[in-house]
């Protein structure tokens, strides 16, 4: 089975004073690459989430998000009381006002207000835990969708590129043929005589250097381990990279080999097919 690299997964954790939204998207990538959001007070468990995120998702260009909505009074700012009143006392030496017109000016002067430094709270971590887990089983199997989808385009790639290789195996003995014959008429021309005999054998050589029975079999066997490959349960992208490079060796050798135009336009086709499946294969966890 094959998982595609593209994914993305979503969850929403609703607490008593906020809203936590936790969002992971991945595109493809040569390795991982993970970018990481999250608010200051999280930051301390985020070498642990990256070593989720490689374990879990492997390869890809990765982002990972988590979002805090405030819905209830919840404030870590405190107002530092006895600098405010020093402010106001000095503020009503200076000038004469209201209580109220005297607190709006010393809570704006420098050190009136405090900010306390938010701790994680056990509790809820592990229901934010619990949520990026569901998340990142959301986004598998969105990965796995996506690979159902690749799988099915292989397979008919595969497919095509097999039933272009059958008219290669019907076509080739026409194509020797017609080389025999070319280079028969090659020679008649020449109206020189001959030995037969040693013209068959030198016939022989040269058909020799055009056979292509090694690349028909060695192509058939990539095209099956191809197959069986995303079948597997180790199946992944760089693998099947490898395979589709040899499926390219032997495509091109007998392109190279076949000296004859139908085979060769065949061959173009099955280029061409190669081509989709390499592209789709970047994608590929």
């Amino acid at each position: 089975m094959i998982y595609s690299m593209t994914g993305y997964g979503k969850s929403v954790l609703q607490l008593p004073t906020k809203k936590i939204t936790i969002e992971l998207k991945s595109l493809n990538s040569k390795s991982l690459d993970l970018n990481a959001r999250m608010p200051s007070i999280y930051r301390e468990k985020e070498l642990f989430l990256r070593k989720q995120m490689a374990k879990e998702l492997v390869r890809g260009k990765v982002d990972f998000s988590i979002y805090v909505e405030t819905t209830a009074e919840d404030t870590s700012t405190q107002i530092n009381t006895p600098v405010v009143k020093q402010y106001m006392k000095q503020l009503q030496e200076v000038v004469n006002g209201e209580a109220t017109e005297l607190l709006k000016m010393a809570v704006r002067f420098p050190d009136a207000l405090n900010t306390v430094r938010e701790e994680i709270n056990n509790d809820e971590w592990q229901s934010i835990q619990n949520e990026i887990d569901n998340t990142i089983t959301l986004i598998t199997k969105y990965r796995a969708d996506e690979g159902k989808a690749l799988k099915t385009d292989f397979d008919k790639r595969v497919t095509n590129i097999e039933d272009l290789l059958e008219q290669v195996i019907v076509m080739d003995p026409e194509r020797i043929e017609g080389v025999k014959e070319r280079l028969r008429k090659g020679v008649e021309e020449l109206r020189e005589k001959y030995d037969e005999n040693r013209f068959e054998q030198e016939l022989v050589y040269y058909i020799e250097k055009f056979d292509i029975t090694e690349e028909k079999v060695r192509l058939k066997n990539h095209l099956d381990y191809f197959t069986t490959s995303i079948d597997s349960n180790d199946s992944n992208g760089k693998k099947l990279g490898f395979i589709a490079q040899e499926i390219g060796r032997e495509i091109n050798t007998i392109g190279s080999k076949s000296n004859y135009a139908p085979m060769q336009q065949l061959v173009v086709q099955m280029k061409d097919e190669l081509e989709k499946i390499k592209e789709q294969l970047l994608n590929v966890l």
